[in-house]
């Protein structure tokens, strides 16, 4: 099953993340599909949430692409590394479009039940990302300040 489990991983971010195909979620989400996420995305629930959340994320950057860098799957949990690149040309929790290309990594780990994602943690740098848009200072612009 861990080869069959990044498969799957592997097509929803083709499919869904990098082809914005949002009405096949279901195809690899289970209704009680939850993101434990970030303090500032917090959690994500069932497929609605899904599309809602990526739509949210393809607004603010058009030409999203997910990169696979790493990989391990055991038992019904998977692990993905991965890189997002984006241009911001769209608002993001409102934050004005900035027109900046912006490079994002972050780590996935989805538990799989019957062929479908029922859970997933999701750590990405939002600080890297917030310092590349201008909205947090980088650490040598906040000294000199």
């Amino acid at each position: 099953m861990p080869r069959e489990n990044k498969e799957l991983v592997r097509q929803a971010i083709d499919e869904i993340w990098n082809g914005g195909k949002y009405d096949i979620v279901e195809d690899f989400v289970s209704n009680d599909f939850v993101i434990h996420g970030s303090r500032s995305t917090g959690e994500i629930h069932g497929p609605s949430g899904v599309e809602a959340y990526f739509g949210m994320l393809r607004t603010a950057f058009p030409d999203l692409h997910f990169t696979v860098q790493d990989q391990i799957a055991e038992g019904d949990r998977v692990v993905t590394r991965w890189v997002a690149r984006g241009t911001h040309t769209g608002e993001l929790r409102g934050i004005p479009p900035t027109g900046k290309e912006c490079t994002s990594s972050g780590i996935d780990i989805d538990r799989i039940v019957n062929g479908k994602v029922v859970e997933c943690w999701a750590l990405f740098d939002e600080l890297g990302l917030m310092q590349q848009l201008g909205v947090v200072p980088e650490p040598e612009q906040a000294q000199a300040r």
